[in-house]
Formats: structure tokens, sequence, C-alpha cells
């Protein structure tokens, strides 16, 4: 079998002019980048914005295993079917990371022959957005340093600057550094950070925002640090905001590439979900939706962290109703949760996929709660075995779910029709009565209490001093109606990555809390989580090169 990154290098691309026509865009409406990228222009959802709006579809799956899941491939796969089954669907993704691409989960384009394309390019540089997003937050970082060397009018407290520097990579000495060393003039020595691009609050402001004006009432909100006597300091305070605008201009514009089969693929933005709230741009997912008759779209990781917070956080502030929820699991995941060595997961196992899955159970439960209809599907496996699918099956439509085998990373989209099926079954035979989970007059507390026994299933929820100070004076400063952010380990219901399956009996634990004013939602950081991730002991990095004709090899 070919690898990924050989089936992309392989495939013919549409030119992306003709791959707009689908959609009704002209050239005009273009920004080109290359022969096969493109930027959409404001005029254009200016034009398409009393469209009626198309179908929305999630794409989620439970918590990752080692063993894969395949959420993005099947989001991509089951685009390419809806065509042949004479729909017209176009694809709301993220972009990709490069910390990732070169550290150990690999890249974002799918897989097989579900992948968005040109691949390199997706996974790399792109159009350059993820640049200007480090720019942006490193320019409000030089100029809160710079205003307190330049006399501090504001009284900005050195020991309360919370507005952190980023990087786009995986660098783990990062996290904890000291700046201003050296001369006067070399600025004032104090602690600071650096968070991993993703989870810088200008990507989820960028995310969120509806046009250029909201993204510059956003970026002034956003808190950079607290005065002497405690009041908080923006970056409209440090007057950064118009600066910042210039560099996001290009970036608030959303990216146009394709799938292998040529089905339109909107991808722009890309919080992580595990440390900020996951999800494609709001402006993308909008555009989408006056653009075709179905949207497909996904949220980061397992449906305990991505799903909960495309439906409390992004839904909730863009007014979006999704339609349908596809809940992506494979049997090699649910036994490897039941206790299967990865190196067993080949071998028929029927007790431990009985004791696995329960993980697909309860984000089952969990997306029912917002009264919107699930389809569950497997990725298939060659080694997956008739008792297990059916197994699957039979629990998956005792608890209301429709069910499809996934077949396209070996098929594409016609491995994909089944699956696009039943999800057009559910958009026409099942009413989504979508709501939050959470209402927002709650406490801050009461909210995060409430994900965590709702969604994860803890017991309760422990909260450091500090945390609990953080969530006090958040509310003092009339931020309480914000809708919370979790950051935790994607591999675990719980804050402990190493509790599979379905976890009971156990406290979440709270360690860190901080508001992202622009945004509009404050971040509870819980367990071991890190905004600054760091590279394996064998990143991915060690195998990607590129030969004198330009071939990049090893890209995942």
């Amino acid at each position: 079998m070919k690898t990924d990154i050989e089936i992309a290098q392989e495939a013919v691309m549409e030119p992306i002019v003709k791959v707009a026509e689908q959609l009704g865009i002209g050239e005009d409406d273009l920004e080109l980048y290359g022969k096969y990228k493109a930027k959409l222009s404001d005029d254009l959802m200016k034009r398409v914005k009393d469209n009626p709006d198309g179908k929305l579809v999630l794409v989620t799956a439970i918590n990752p295993t080692p063993a894969g899941e395949g959420k993005t491939t099947t989001s991509i796969g089951l685009a390419q079917a809806m065509p042949k089954l004479n729909k017209k669907a176009i694809l709301a993704l993220r972009e990709p990371s490069l910390g990732p691409c070169f550290g150990i989960k690999g890249g974002a384009a799918g897989g097989g022959y579900a992948q968005v394309v040109p691949m390199e390019d997706l996974n790399l540089h792109f159009t350059g957005d993820f640049h200007a997003i480090t720019s942006a937050n490193n320019l409000l970082a030089a100029m809160v340093d710079n205003h307190i060397q330049q006399g501090n009018a504001l009284g900005i407290d050195p020991r309360q600057v919370v507005w952190k520097r980023c990087l786009d990579m995986n660098d783990r000495v990062l996290r904890n550094v000291v700046v201003g060393l050296g001369n006067k003039t070399d600025g004032m020595v104090r602690e600071d950070h650096f968070v991993i691009t993703v989870a810088s609050e200008i990507m989820a402001v960028l995310c969120l925002a509806d046009d250029m004006e909201d993204l510059k009432r956003r970026l002034g909100r956003m808190i950079v640090g607290y005065s002497f006597a405690g009041k908080p300091v923006t970056a409209s305070d440090v007057q950064a905001v118009g600066a910042m605008a210039a560099l996001l201009k290009d970036a608030l514009k959303p990216n146009l590439i394709q799938t292998l089969e040529h089905t339109p693929a909107i991808v722009h933005g890309g919080p992580f979900a595990n440390i900020a709230h996951g999800c494609n741009s709001v402006r993308a997912t909008k555009m989408a939706m006056k653009l075709a008759d179905i949207t497909i779209t996904e949220a980061g990781f397992g449906a305990d962290l991505g799903a909960e917070k495309f439906f409390d956080i992004k839904c909730r502030m863009a007014g979006l109703k999704p339609d349908a929820v596809v809940l992506v699991a494979t049997v090699r995941a649910l036994k490897y949760n039941g206790g299967v060595p990865k190196n067993e997961l080949s071998e028929e196992n029927l007790e431990a996929l009985k004791k696995g899955i329960v993980n697909l159970e309860k984000h089952i439960e969990n997306l029912q709660k917002y009264k919107v209809p699930v389809v569950v599907t497997l990725n298939s496996f060659l080694t997956d075995t008739e008792a297990e699918v059916s197994y699957i099956e039979n629990f998956c439509r005792e608890r209301g779910c429709e069910f499809a085998l996934s077949e396209v990373w070996e098929k594409g989209g016609e491995g994909g029709i089944a699956l696009a099926e039943k999800v057009l079954y559910s958009l026409e035979h099942k009413k989504s009565e979508f709501e939050v989970l959470y209402g927002d007059e709650l406490s801050l507390k009461e909210k995060i209490e409430t994900i965590a026994k709702e969604i994860y299933g803890a017991d309760g929820v422990s909260y450091s001093g500090a945390a609990a100070r953080e969530l006090k004076r958040i509310e003092e400063m009339g931020m309480g109606s914000f809708p919370v952010c979790m950051a935790k380990t994607q591999y675990s219901l719980s804050d402990d990555q190493n509790k599979l399956g379905r976890p009971t009996g156990f406290t979440l634990n709270v360690r860190e809390v901080y508001v992202s004013a622009g945004a509009g939602f404050v971040v509870a950081i819980t367990g071991a989580i890190m905004t600054m991730p760091g590279l394996p002991k064998k990143p991915a990095a060690n195998n990607i090169d590129v030969n004198e004709d330009g071939m990049i090899t090893g890209l995942f």
C-alpha cells in the first residue's frame, strides 16, 4: 500500500479556479496562492450572506488511542461520497499546526484515498495564516515590554504580565523563560512564557470573529496584564490593535483547496482542542453553509473535548445549530480501551471489545445530551471480524444511533457511500433540537462542574488556591457569563491520560484558570496538560527530507 504522501503526490489536482466553479465562485472572488490554493474574498461573503443555510454535520470521535481513529479521514471521505448521491457538499476543516507535524501526531490532511491536497503545502506553511497569528501575538508581547521599558504610563505590574509569547513548534524549553537579561536598555528582567501558536488567544479570536470590525473589537479586549492597582490592562490600552489587525488582514480570509476527488474544502484556523477550543473558523463554517447543501466539519480529538467546545463555545457564540453528528470509532481502538496491547489489536477479542466499548457508550450519551441525531461509523480495518462489527452495530442501534461502516481510507468517496446514506437519512428523518449543555447565567464553577460531571463522568472538581482566586477575580471583572474552555488530556475522559474506557470515581483537578477576554471564554487548565507541547524521543522530523527536485518525503 502506498503511503499517504505518495498518494497525495500522485494525485492529479484540478486548478482551484475550476474547483471554485462547483460552488458558483468566480475567479474575481479568489485570491490565488499558486495554482491549487486560494483565499476567498470578503466581497464573496457579503454576496452570499442572504443565501439559505445548508445542513451542518459535525464529525467527532471517541478518545484517541495509539491505534488511530481517522476522524479527519472520515470527514473527507464523507464529503467525497456526498456528490455520488447527488448532494452538493463542502468541507470546513482546521489548518494543521507545525508542532505535531514535526512531533508525534503527524499532519492533518486525512489519509489514504480520503485526503485534502496539496498535502505538503497544507501541513507546512500553507497560506501563512499561522505565521501571521504568531507575528501578531509577538508584536503585542513586544509592545507590552516596550511600554514597561519606556516609562510604564499604564502602571503595568511586571509580575502580572499574563500575555505570553508564542511559536508554532513543540519546544518545551520555552515554557518558562526569563527575559530582559543584559543591560538596562535590554528591558526589565521578568519571568515569561511561551505557548504554541494554536493556543494563542489570537488564534481563538481569529476563529470566532465575524469580520474585521469584530476582529479588532476582540483584539482590543484581550488582557495583557494587570496594573499595580490590580486593574486589567488590554491590548487596546497599549495601542496595539491596529498593527495586529494589519498583520491579520489576509489571515482572516478563509482558504479554499480540494480533496483527492476535487470536492471543495475550506480550511481555516486551527486551535487545538486539548488546550484551546478546537474548531475551525466561524467565517469558514458560515461561508460553507451558504455555498453548499451540506457542510461537513470536524472538531479536534474526542467528543469530550472537540464536540463539547464546538457546541458550548462555537455554536453558542455564532448561533449555529448542527443538524447531525458523526461519531467515529474503530474496532481496534475499542479493544485498546478494553486493555489489549497495541501489538495484539489485530486478533479477534470480543471480551476486550465489550469491556472497551464503554468509551463509545459514554460519548454517545454525551452527544445525545445536546439533542442532535448521532450516526456512529466504524473506520474499517482489514483485521476487523464480522462478529466484532456486528456486536458494535447492535450496541449502537440499541442506543438509538444510526450505524455505518466507513471504508474511505481504502476506497475514497466510494467507501463512504454507506455512511453518507445514514447521514442523509438522519438529516431527512430525524429532527435536531440542538441545545447547549449549560446556561450563561451559571457561575464559572458551576459551568466547570457541569462539564466535569456530565461529560467527563467526574464525581466533582477540586481547585488549586490560585485557580479559585482567579475565578473569583474574573467574575468580579464582569466576565462570569462567559462559557468555559477546558484544557484537558485528549487520551482519557478524565484528567489522567492512563484512565482508559469510562473512568468513574475520580475528581477533576483544575490547577490554573485565566480569561480570554477577546475570545470570550474562560480557560480552565486541568491535570498535567501543557500549552506548549514538547517533542517525543523520536520526533517525526527525524524522517522528513526533501530531494534535489523539491520532492518532500517522510511527511504524514
